[in-house]
């Protein structure tokens, strides 16, 4: 009896844990990231420079969408670029944030790619550019292969022939990747 019963209390322990790790720990990233950005105006009224930042952004994106304060922007993005290394960033940044937010995403065709002959091994990326005959490589695609459990991937120059689409939404691949395959697929009602 004492062994069914230290059973049962281990077994409710490790349900309450897998209730209690992901959400504590998504409410602390969400309040760390939040008092982070906060932080980066250094007003004493809590939440004042998180709204502060977000007035600004917003305010900014609609200049920008204005014909008449458009060229204002492009002109400072020319001269900006212009500075050695900050291109490389600067570029390099607003391609990846454009890639997930902006008019042309690339993250939106989820593909399977072949890792051997017989095609057994499949690895889930995206697409993000299906033509690389500009670059003297035709029958090629550029594919995005994210890691689990991570932020971070590799980017690789595979043959059209090895890429399959991919029947799933954009969102449900990507948490299927970083998940380790272990949610997304019930996102495809």
């Amino acid at each position: 009896m004492r062994k069914f019963a230290l059973n049962r209390f281990v077994s409710y322990f490790l349900r309450g844990l897998l209730f209690v790790v992901p959400l504590a720990l998504t409410i602390y990233i969400i309040f760390q990231v939040l008092e982070w950005l906060d932080g980066l105006i250094p007003i004493h009224i809590p939440g004042l420079g998180l709204l502060i930042i977000v007035s600004a952004i917003t305010f900014l994106g609609y200049l920008a969408s204005f014909f008449i304060t458009r060229p204002v922007f492009i002109l400072f993005e020319k001269y900006f670029t212009k500075i050695p290394l900050v291109n490389i960033l600067y570029s390099s940044i607003k391609d990846l944030i454009g890639a997930f937010v902006g008019d042309q995403k690339k993250f939106n065709m989820p593909v399977t790619v072949s890792f051997d002959e017989n095609g057994t091994v499949l690895k889930v990326g995206f697409i993000t550019k299906d033509d690389l005959a500009m670059i003297n490589l035709p029958g090629y695609v550029s594919v995005y292969l994210p890691h689990s459990y991570n932020f971070s991937g590799n980017h690789f120059l595979v043959e059209k022939a090895k890429v399959k689409p991919l029947n799933m939404k954009a969102t449900a691949a990507m948490k299927f990747v970083v998940s380790g395959g272990v949610s997304g697929l019930e996102e495809q009602d």
